[in-house]
């Protein structure tokens, strides 16, 4: 009961099944693993494995119509699953927050960055228009953003694709969420935006206290950031451990396939591992 306890979120037997004119096609199965405060659980598997089905099953998002969500997903001891969206809309962005893997696609673009940014944290606090646009000030400068009142009349199309990413993790950030679900955060960024971004969330995990599923295909990344990983295929986890054990020593013939596969190029004699 007390690891339990500890946990801030726990997702204990997930199914998920969606129904298609041939019936009904399960997406993840068997889905178990649970989030610490301050630490980060990699979950890694290649494309199209359940990563992202998984994280929309958290955040209640997929389409109730079509989909059925079995098993039981707690937030601080609070059952998710099934729950009304207008209690969802309560707790997405204030206890768990999410950075997409498209920065692009997560801002409106008839919309300022301030207006989005500043109507998120009025929506969950009581703060008048001028607390919050000073809290997104000041989450923009811990994320090294410049000139953040400048940025905040700005339109998103008038940003770069790496100032984006660090606008939504400023914006995920920002009001301490217990839990960050941030689905291949560094995909679309260049090698030192992807830096920036990684710093940034650990920043977040270390300064906060929030715990992170990083989901990522990149085993650099989750080499890099992750405490604990959990390896998917085909819609299970086949394979979960702490990080370093995990690379050291992996026990599934998958991971080891994962592992294996990684890039080698060889420059002067030395090598680089690419992930």
């Amino acid at each position: 009961m007390g690891a339990e306890q500890s946990n801030v979120l726990q997702v204990k037997d997930l199914h998920v099944q969606v129904k298609t004119k041939d019936g009904v096609t399960p997406l993840v199965q068997e889905i178990n693993f649970e989030l610490k405060p301050g630490r980060v659980l990699g979950l890694v598997g290649e494309s199209g494995c359940g990563k992202t089905v998984t994280s929309m099953s958290i955040f209640q998002l997929l389409d109730r119509k079509t989909t059925t969500i079995d098993g039981s997903i707690t937030l601080q001891g609070r059952e998710l699953n099934g729950l009304a969206d207008k209690e969802m809309r309560k707790i997405r962005g204030k206890d768990i927050a999410f950075i997409m893997q498209n920065p692009m696609n997560a801002f409106t673009p008839v919309f300022t960055i301030g207006h989005q940014f500043i109507e998120t944290i009025r929506s969950h606090t009581q703060w008048n228009k001028k607390q919050a646009t000073e809290l997104a000030i000041e989450a923009m400068q811990h994320v090294n953003l410049p000139n953040p009142a400048n940025l905040l009349k700005s339109y998103p199309f008038q940003l770069s694709g790496g100032m984006l990413q660090r606008v939504m993790i400023a914006i995920a950030a920002c009001l301490h969420p217990a839990v960050i679900i941030a689905d291949e955060p560094t995909t679309a960024l260049d090698v030192n935006n992807q830096k920036k971004v990684l710093y940034h969330l650990d920043k977040i995990r270390s300064e906060y206290g929030s715990a992170i599923l990083l989901i990522s295909h990149d085993l650099g990344v989750i080499s890099e950031m992750a405490d604990e990983v959990a390896v998917m295929k085909n819609g299970r986890i086949v394979e979960k451990a702490d990080v370093f054990q995990l690379f050291d020593e992996p026990q599934h013939e998958y991971t080891k396939k994962l592992l294996n596969a990684r890039s080698l190029i060889h420059l002067d004699g030395s090598i680089i591992h690419l992930a």
